[in-house]
């Protein structure tokens, strides 16, 4: 029988069962009555090692000059290479290529360490490693991570992106943000000195300093910040009056931003600003301060009216004694009303009889006056 092996494959030559030599590219006449089988594999990728037991190929020179052998161990992987280029990460266990018409590699790398670095595996190739055995960390830019290995504190990270092997460490990193954050108190019921009850909406700003210091001290920064700041408070507006309390508002936000300032290193972080927001008034408080408020303002509109009135009065009395002592002036004015007059009148009818101003000054002046 011919047999024909093309260019990129290989024959095992077998004869009754035993492996003799490997054959390659060319025509073969084999008679199987002698005993004689061809078994034909492709001399690319990987090795098919289900048709012979790879120990008894490895004893043909034939064989282990063209494939690369490689054992993997538990602690290892394998980085799989082709023609220079990373192609597949190969776990625990042997691999076997061929080497023939593709240079195949295989890298070893120990997966016992901390850090994936650049030598070791390249950023752009990170995504061929299996999940299971790398952590991926992420530090956006205004936060820090503290780095954790096996549950003990190693180093603070910056801004950026790590690969940490996770094969025979526990890694874990708790990330804190360094920007300024804002702490919103709203909808606090005090009572005042004279036992009202009011409400305080308060707004904070701060910003972690020292993150490692805050880890070990306390836990959840803003819920203490916010308990003590409304104790604070409690304690500031119970000394006062409504009255005074209202008069004094910015000073509530003074006082809060000066006692929370002198403990900010107690609480490793940084007071930027506090402040009142809003007071909000009961609803009977409210409508009483709302009706005072108006009569304020009606007797201010009431004083200031009766000024004016006193004013105009006032004015009109250095006109009259103006007029008295100067007869021009006391002609001039005349005249303005005059024009006045004449202003809202339609039609006016003189006769042909003395001057024409005499006649309009008749016209203006009273019964009486004339009558005199």
């Amino acid at each position: 029988m011919r047999y024909v092996i093309k260019e990129q494959e290989c024959g095992y030559l077998l004869k009754n069962g035993i492996l003799v030599k490997l054959l390659f590219a060319g025509k073969y006449d084999l008679f199987s009555w002698m005993g004689y089988e061809l078994k034909t594999v492709t001399m690319l990728g990987q090795v098919d090692t289900q048709e012979l037991p790879v120990e008894l190929l490895m004893k043909h020179p034939e064989f282990a000059s063209r494939v690369v052998r490689v054992q993997i161990p538990d602690e290892c992987i394998g980085m799989h290479m082709v023609n220079g280029a990373y192609k597949q990460v190969l776990m625990g266990g042997e691999a076997l290529y061929w080497n023939v018409y593709e240079t195949n590699e295989i890298r070893l790398l120990d997966v016992t360490g901390t850090r994936i670095t650049e030598e070791q595996v390249p950023r752009m190739y990170r995504h061929l490693l299996p999940p299971r055995l790398y952590k991926k960390v992420s530090v956006g830019d205004g936060e820090t991570g503290l780095l954790y290995i096996d549950n003990r504190y190693t180093e603070q990270l910056g801004s950026g992106t790590y690969y940490f092997w996770i094969y025979a460490h526990e890694i874990s990193c708790k990330i804190f943000n360094l920007k300024i954050q804002q702490l919103d108190i709203s909808g606090q019921e005090i009572l005042t000195a004279d036992k009202v009850g009011i409400r305080l909406n308060i707004l904070c700003s701060y910003r972690i300093t020292d993150p490692l210091s805050l880890v070990q001290k306390m836990e959840g920064t803003g819920k203490l910040l916010y308990a003590k700041i409304q104790l604070l408070t409690r304690e500031y507006v119970g000394r006062y009056r409504l009255d005074e309390l209202l008069a004094q508002k910015d000073e509530i936000g003074s006082f809060l931003c000066e006692q929370m300032k002198a403990m900010q290193e107690e609480y490793c972080v940084e007071i930027k600003e506090v402040g009142i927001k809003d007071i909000i008034l009961p609803g009977e408080i409210r409508d009483i301060m709302n009706t005072v408020l108006v009569a304020e303002k009606k007797a201010q509109a009431n004083v200031i009216m009766r000024r004016e009135e006193v004013a105009s009065t006032r004015s009109l009395l250095n006109t009259a004694k103006l007029m008295e002592e100067n007869k021009i002036l006391y002609r001039l004015k005349e005249l303005e009303y005059l024009e006045r007059i004449c202003d809202k009148v339609g039609s006016i009818s003189l006769s042909g009889a003395g001057n024409i101003l005499e006649q309009l000054s008749g016209l203006a002046l009273p019964r009486e006056t004339k009558a005199s």
